[in-house]
């Protein structure tokens, strides 16, 4: 359990439409974890299925190259983003890694935990799904249109 200290929920877009009750029992699912720069929180192809909130710093999403055998950043993400809300959809192996950039205080929901919170609250969780959802969708849809970019 955590509190929202120093969550501003005006900066925090993910949490901003949530009454106050419904986010005091999300937080009740969350777990708070802070690291420092270049920790890094997963990589590519872990089974990790936990979604991360950022209360404060910066996130790297790093995905290996076909062509140079390296990793490249291909997000970053900083205070009121959410991020690796795939894995806990989809339960399947990350397709990317996760490094922090700047130190970071962050929120982590499980996939485990999501679930006992559906099967204890399911608004909330229909909640919660559909802002994760819509979150994806625009992550989708900016890929799209930079892949487009390129030809």
């Amino acid at each position: 359990m955590t509190s929202l200290d120093t969550l501003s929920r005006k900066n925090f877009r993910f949490f901003r439409n949530l009454p106050e009750q419904d986010l005091k029992q999300l937080l009740k699912y969350c777990q708070r974890h802070k690291a420092t720069a270049s920790s890094i929180l997963w990589y590519e192809g872990d089974n990790d299925n936990r979604v991360g909130f950022i209360l404060s710093g910066k996130i790297g999403i790093k995905k290996m190259t076909a062509f140079t055998d390296k990793h490249v950043i291909v997000g970053t993400y900083g205070p009121g983003s959410v991020f690796g809300e795939l894995c806990l959809l989809t339960n399947e192996p990350r397709s990317v890694g996760a490094e922090v950039l700047e130190d970071v205080d962050l929120l982590f929901l499980t996939n485990d935990a999501f679930e006992n919170l559906i099967a204890s609250h399911p608004y909330l969780g229909l909640k919660l799904l559909r802002s994760l959802f819509r979150t994806t969708s625009r992550r989708l849809s900016s890929s799209y249109s930079r892949i487009a970019s390129l030809f």
